[in-house]
């Protein structure tokens, strides 16, 4: 499954805040961590804030904070904000689809997809940044020893 730029800046963005709830970022903080174009994220930062994932603080320490909850928004909920997951199965635009061969090849590729969209449905925030946190943390007692 390959997404769209503002799919991936959604997913950053989303991770990032979700770290520390309490903590607010500025889209360009946000921006340089990742080297992403600060005007395309600040788009990103108001698709995820209408869809409820964020919310903006204006003034002094003011930013973007994550108000979803980790332990149930997914991946798949960032990634439906910016992409039209759709089965691609049977695609008309293909005409080898209608060959018997082609048909059984978009059958199997039409369930793949729902497997990984199944998979995404199942991640949540929360479980990718405990692997973000468990690695970071393998990564620094490599680096000590």
């Amino acid at each position: 499954m390959k997404l769209q730029k503002a799919t991936l800046f959604g997913l950053y963005a989303v991770l990032d805040l979700a770290e520390d709830r309490e903590r607010t970022r500025s889209a360009g903080e946000i921006a340089e961590t990742y080297g992403i174009s600060i005007n395309h994220l600040a788009k990103v930062l108001r698709d995820l804030g209408r869809a409820g994932l964020v919310e903006a603080a204006r003034g002094v320490g003011g930013g973007y904070r994550f108000i979803g909850n980790p332990k149930r928004v997914t991946l798949m909920d960032v990634i439906e904000i910016f992409e039209d997951i759709r089965s691609g199965a049977g695609d008309a635009r293909d005409p080898g689809a209608k060959t018997d061969i082609g048909y059984s090849l978009h059958v199997v590729l039409g369930e793949i997809e729902d497997i990984a969209r199944a998979t995404l449905r199942s991640v949540t925030i929360e479980t990718l940044l405990k692997h973000v946190r468990r690695d970071r943390d393998q990564r620094r007692a490599a680096a000590a020893e």
